[in-house]
């Protein structure tokens, strides 16, 4: 008995919330942060739930710790402020997340972030520490007016200053095999980048009613699902013509693959016109696969890459055409991707998902000659 107290005390320690920390709602944010509030409720961090993310559910159905242990492991990161997180991530314990509990519909909420107060390095994934100071936040405003709700503390956060507050859960991803099943790469990072630099710019409105700005940070979370516009910049897209043939280059300035989760598939299309008429080449597409035993597999049961043609942190990837332009053709390039890859949806029941089967334009180019 004392050995498993032991055991599931150590635990506790190692959670993004342990069930002790009570969060404020996010909705207590809208009065004072109206547009920050708009625009973290259409984010990808409120809408972190199974109930509330199709394909996150539907990779969810499959799990062994939902058909078997029923309970959510995934909580860590995906609600992390559920008051019943300890049971989620405890062997032997039962808890799924549920539709009627608020705590667990809050998602990755408003207060959650702004209360790390520091991150763990971890071998299998990091560890969010949560101040447990209930109503006071973490911030990186210098100049700023006191808020009669809550205390906002803008020093010694070495996180929060530097704009990696988020890779307690972005950083890298270990299941039992010790594939790393999803990476940022944190660690290669371009001079004066991070995630909230990218992720979150810096887009017009006040920060708060109390404090009047020209200008704050995004808090929709800029990525795959929603406003991929503000990213790409960060990757460019330029042609060479040869005598028979011509190159499309793409160059991805960021500090990460161009693409990270493994459901993911980027393809490039191109068109070439020429009198009207319109040539559509061959797609090239960019993925990587995990798998087990040759076959691809879930996440947590593969024990290795099959296949990765993803283009790399600070890559500059050429795709060749054996293609003859001539004067007055034009060449329509677009770079896109789907959230899962086609092959993937049937095993998922997604055929039927916009979410899923939908392309996503990300960035177009047109070359003429």
């Amino acid at each position: 008995m004392k050995k498993l107290s032991i055991i599931f005390f150590f635990s506790l320690a190692l959670f993004a919330n342990d069930g002790v920390h009570k969060f404020a709602k996010s909705e207590d944010c809208k009065a004072c942060h109206t547009q920050i509030y708009d625009e973290f409720y259409g984010s990808m961090h409120a809408n972190s739930t199974p109930q509330k993310d199709v394909i996150h559910n539907a990779v969810w159905a499959n799990h062994p710790q939902h058909k078997k242990q029923e309970r959510y492991g995934c909580g860590k990161c995906h609600i992390p402020g559920a008051d019943n997180l300890d049971k989620m991530m405890t062997k032997g314990q039962k808890a799924l997340p549920e539709m009627a509990n608020e705590t667990h519909q809050e998602g990755i909420s408003c207060a959650y972030c702004h209360r790390i107060e520091s991150i763990k390095l971890h071998r299998k994934s990091n560890i969010n520490i949560i101040s447990k100071e209930e109503k006071k936040y973490f911030g990186t405003l210098k100049e700023h007016v006191e808020s009669p709700y809550h205390g906002i503390i803008t020093e010694g956060n070495e996180h929060m200053q530097n704009g990696n507050v988020c890779i307690g859960c972005h950083s890298h991803k270990k299941n039992k095999w010790g594939l790393n099943v999803c990476s940022t790469n944190i660690d290669n990072e371009l001079d004066g980048a991070n995630c909230v630099s990218c992720h979150m710019p810096k887009v017009e409105g006040s920060v708060s009613a109390f404090k009047d700005t020209k200008k704050h940070a995004f808090h929709g979370f800029a990525g795959t699902h929603f406003h991929s516009d503000m990213l790409e910049k960060y990757v460019d897209i330029s042609m060479l013509r040869n005598i028979d043939n011509f190159i499309i280059n793409i160059d991805n300035r960021t500090s990460h693959a161009l693409l990270l989760h493994p459901l993911r598939l980027a393809v490039l299309k191109v068109n070439v016109t020429r009198e009207g008429k319109a040539t559509a080449l061959k797609d090239e597409t960019f993925v990587r696969v995990i798998g087990k035993n040759g076959k691809p597999a879930m996440p947590w049961a593969a024990d290795k890459t099959l296949k990765d043609t993803m283009i790399q942190a600070n890559e500059k990837r050429s795709v060749k055409y054996d293609f003859n332009l001539q004067k007055g053709d034009n060449v329509d390039v677009v770079l896109g991707y789907y959230l899962v890859n086609p092959k993937a949806l049937k095993s998922l029941n997604l055929e039927d998902e916009k979410v899923a089967t939908e392309f996503h334009v990300f960035k177009k180019m047109k070359f003429k000659f």
